[in-house]
């Protein structure tokens, strides 16, 4: 028998996902559909998938699982995207919503194709710490903003990445050291390169994404 499941394949800010209605658990092992259905080669393709499923306290539950199957807790760009799908499907009554995520309920309004996402403070704030990377000394900051996060000023790590420019060096080497680092364990953190332009007034990040294990497009 063939079970069809209806899904939307949706992007906030670049980061995608595919996003399931799975309030009647169409979806019975999240970890393995996760896997399936975001590989870009044999499956739909993104970095992580999206459940909208049951709630009691909230209009309903999102549950975020990364690329490779591993549970993501809480994803801005996610809680958008999920925002957005239950406000179109009309799983919400109207364009004000409640969900929760990771024990914590968060408020999502959406106004005009615009989905507006009160995002929790951030919490476990780290300054100022250095880790060891291939011999080189990495200055950095941890934040946890619902996910792991180590952001990496290159302000304070000229040369990081060598001769290469900030926005066409290969990241993916140095991220995936850095988020398996022991600092980080068990779980490890997302590695955010953060540059900065026109006296700090704008701010270019590229990172790479634990669960996707690659750089995604947006992020933290």
């Amino acid at each position: 028998m063939v079970h069809y499941i209806p899904f939307a394949k949706m992007s906030g800010a670049g980061n995608d996902f595919v996003v399931i209605d799975n309030r009647q658990e169409l979806i019975r092992d999240a970890e393995k559909a996760a896997r399936v259905l975001c590989d870009r080669r044999l499956g739909i393709g993104a970095d992580g998938l999206l459940l909208v499923e049951k709630n009691t306290k909230a209009n309903f539950t999102m549950k975020y699982y990364n690329a490779d199957g591993s549970y993501g807790g809480m994803c801005g760009n996610g809680g958008r995207c999920i925002a957005m799908f239950a406000f179109r499907e009309h799983i919400v009554p109207n364009r004000i919503m409640y969900f929760e995520a990771l024990d914590y309920v968060y408020r999502a309004e959406v106004t005009d194709g615009i989905v507006v996402l009160a995002m929790k403070d951030p919490v476990d704030i780290r300054l100022n710490n250095t880790l060891t990377v291939n011999g080189l000394t990495v200055r950095y900051h941890f934040i946890n903003t619902g996910t792991q996060h180590c952001v990496v000023l290159m302000d304070e790590n000229p040369g990081l990445f060598g001769e290469s420019a900030f926005d066409t060096a290969d990241i993916v080497p140095l991220g995936r050291v850095v988020r398996h680092n022991a600092a980080f364990a068990p779980i490890g953190a997302n590695v955010n390169f953060v540059q900065t332009s026109g006296e700090g007034r704008l701010v270019h990040q590229r990172t790479y994404e634990k669960g996707v294990e690659d750089e995604t497009l947006a992020c933290g």
